[in-house]
């Protein structure tokens, strides 16, 4: 999204010259200190601890507005997508063909869109039924799949992310990750709640909230206290998934192959 312009009040400040003095006109350019926002330091206080199915490559997650879990799996030849319930029943799921390797999903009103890693595939479903209306393409890597009111957020594991039409996935524009100035990369599983973006940082406990609008890192959760109940030894057996539950303070967190799903909330360290 383009910044609101900013009023420049060269002409007024000319014309008043001649009744009064002191007539200012502010920098244009901020000082980088005061352009920096305040970053939050979280921490992640288990709240309760649900059972998950260890076999899920898990994705992507979001909790839908009904409460139930969708949940979208990767790995070649594993790829799909489920509808769950918290007490981890399948209510419906669709697997994606051996030739492709699933990434995140995320619900828009009455569609679901799932993205691929490397297939630069975007298949857009039905949120009730979960069967593929249609497809469309995007150039690069998809990694993680949020969506606000009015926009998707798609993350490729650089430090962009990228505003996409919810209707027709088309890019809009992107918007660049930073931590006191410096971009943040391996942005992977992502959640969008309110004004802010929560990314996973692959393969760390580290999540990351980000402004939506400027791309500035407004607080750092350290997620280390959540067990890793992925297989022991297992590399790719990360935290990776996010959800927030609709209508609460708490969010939801698991990884890939986990057996364990935490719902937790986010609270100061200092």
């Amino acid at each position: 999204m383009a910044p609101s312009a900013r009023p420049i009040p060269l002409l007024i400040c000319a014309l008043s010259v001649v009744l009064a003095s002191g007539c200012t006109v502010p920098s244009a350019d901020p000082s980088p200190d005061s352009a920096q926002p305040h970053v939050e330091k979280l921490r992640a206080d288990i709240v309760r601890t649900h059972s998950f199915d260890p076999a899920l490559f898990t994705q992507g997650l979001e909790v839908e507005p009904e409460g139930t879990l969708l949940v979208s799996t990767g790995m070649w030849g594993e790829s799909g997508i489920f509808r769950r319930t918290i007490e981890g029943y399948t209510l419906d799921s669709e697997a994606l063909p051996n030739t492709v390797f699933g990434e995140g999903a995320t619900r828009f009103e009455d569609t679901i869109w799932q993205i691929t890693w490397k297939s630069g595939t975007a298949i857009k479903r039905d949120a009730h039924t979960l069967q593929e209306q249609s497809r469309t393409t995007y150039e690069g890597e998809g990694w993680g799949l949020c969506s606000f009111d009015d926009q998707l957020v798609m993350s490729n594991g650089t430090a962009q992310l990228r505003l996409l039409d919810p209707h027709t996935f088309a890019e809009r524009s992107r918007l660049t990750v930073t931590l006191n100035g410096e971009p943040v990369t391996q942005l992977n599983e992502l959640e969008c709640v309110d004004d802010s973006v929560y990314a996973n940082v692959f393969q760390s406990t580290d999540i990351m909230r980000i402004d939506a609008l400027s791309g500035q890192v407004t607080g750092v959760i350290d997620a280390s206290s959540v067990p890793n109940s992925g297989p022991a030894g297992d590399p790719n057996a990360v935290l990776n998934g996010i959800a927030h539950v609709p209508g609460s303070d708490t969010f939801c967190l698991t990884g890939k192959r986990w057996s364990e799903m935490s719902e937790v909330r986010f609270r100061p360290s200092e």
